[in-house]
């Protein structure tokens, strides 16, 4: 494709623009078919975007995520002075080395969380860094304490104010214990760490698919990593980072997403290009619904008419599926279960240790027609199965908007999904994909 220069506002999509938050008009009840491949991790596009800092030559990123989010991140750098250059449509050029260091646009940086991983990388190159908080979804209050308390361990100064103020002009290596596995704390500490002189141990670190692609871009730039995809990581830190060329991974939750879509709607879909490993507490989760997709190498096949039964625990006691750190059920696939759940024969407690505010969608789904007793902000009952009627229901977060997209494929009737823009963070070109499926999705812009 041709090359396109990065437009500090442009629109998340090709040709797609920002003007108003848009909605979608979902015909439910049909059954969908068909082959769909899963988008590039969200979750590891953020902080690759955020390693190119490092880099002393230009980094190239494919199977990049078209979605709002890693634009935002491109802008945040390009604002920076970095080069950014989209060579095709999932494959972006950034070159690092013009980048200066200056206070991180608020209005940018107020539209993604993820800003906060620039604290790592930015404090690393110049020994000095301003960060404004960082936005994102409201599900639930979100520590940044981890982050800090790992940077001042490798020896930087923390100023905490309307804005995060950060010095560290001589990095050194040390033997941390994250205060908890914070996926984005231990990859500002992994960032860091790489320039660091001397050896660092990461130990209670997280290990989820996306940060051990952040590990292997590191890598191929030239870092020295051991312990990829385990809780203690071993880096040997101070050398200099070069350019790399880094194909990032499939999206594990938007397989999970799939793979839910597929159950609720009773449709046989195939996903393309997965990876095996990084799904095997998805299919734990949902074999516990009677639910079993099928990996043939790096297809997963969802046959039509998967039993779709809560399998409950010995003696007859109602089961309970959990979220926890990698490798356990992801908490950004718990919501897409809870829907799932309610198309599932028998009981679920469905327990979300994660978030304090992710359940809170429930009660649209109750408005659907769904049983579901909400106990707490952390755990629900869910009793299925139910007809699910369409309905008009507000899209909170991105995990819960793609839920309460698939309840209304599954719903009677016709919904209208309101604040898509969230579930587009996200999913990338997704009412587009899923039309592709046989889904009857029209998308305005209100």
């Amino acid at each position: 494709g041709e090359s396109e220069s990065l437009a500090l506002d442009g629109p998340p999509h090709p040709g797609r623009a920002l003007a108003m938050p848009p909605r979608y008009l979902v015909r439910g009840g049909n059954t969908l078919r068909g082959t769909v491949r899963p988008a590039g991790n969200k979750n590891a596009a953020l902080p690759a975007i955020a390693a190119t800092v490092l880099a002393e030559g230009p980094v190239e990123l494919d199977n990049m995520p078209r979605i709002r989010d890693v634009e935002t991140m491109l802008a945040i750098l390009a604002e920076l002075g970095a080069g950014v250059e989209w060579l095709d449509t999932n494959h972006v050029r950034i070159d690092p080395r013009p980048i200066e260091n200056k206070p991180l646009d608020p209005r940018l940086c107020a539209r993604i969380r993820a800003s906060i991983l620039l604290a790592g990388p930015l404090l690393a190159r110049f020994g000095r860094v301003t960060l404004p908080p960082p936005g994102g979804d409201v599900i639930g209050r979100r520590r940044v304490d981890t982050h800090f308390l790992a940077l001042e361990a490798l020896g930087a100064e923390v100023q905490l104010g309307d804005s995060y103020e950060l010095f560290g002009k001589s990095l050194r290596g040390a033997d941390i214990f994250l205060d908890e596995p914070s996926v984005t704390g231990t990859e500002n500490a992994l960032m860091a760490a790489v320039r660091a002189q001397g050896r660092t141990v990461l130990r209670n670190a997280a290990s989820e698919p996306h940060v051990q692609d952040l590990a292997r871009l590191l890598v191929a730039m030239g870092a020295r990593i051991e312990g990829i995809g385990s809780n203690t990581y071993v880096i040997d830190g101070g050398q200099p980072l070069h350019g790399a060329s880094y194909t990032i991974g499939p999206d594990h939750i938007e397989i999970g997403s799939f793979i839910g879509l597929a159950a609720v709607t009773n449709s046989a879909l195939t996903i393309d290009g997965v990876r095996g490993d990084d799904l095997r507490g998805t299919l734990l989760g949902f074999e516990r619904l009677g639910i079993r997709p099928r990996l043939d190498g790096q297809k997963l096949i969802i046959d039509a008419d998967q039993e779709r039964r809560i399998r409950p625990d010995l003696g007859g006691h109602v089961p309970k599926l959990e979220d926890g750190p990698w490798p356990a059920f992801p908490a950004d696939t718990m919501s897409i279960a809870l829907v799932a759940a309610t198309q599932c024969e028998g009981l679920l407690l469905v327990f979300e240790k994660m978030f304090e505010s992710r359940m809170f969608f429930v009660d649209k789904l109750i408005g659907m027609g769904a049983r579901i007793v909400l106990c707490d902000p952390h755990r629900a009952v869910v009793a299925g199965p139910v007809k699910l009627r369409g309905g008009t229901v507000e899209s909170p977060d991105i995990r819960a908007g793609m839920a309460m997209l698939i309840a209304a494929l599954a719903a009677e009737g016709t919904s209208h999904l309101h604040n898509v823009g969230q579930i587009e963070r996200g999913y990338e070109q997704i009412d587009s994909r899923l039309r592709a499926l046989g889904a009857e999705i029209e998308r305005f812009e209100e």
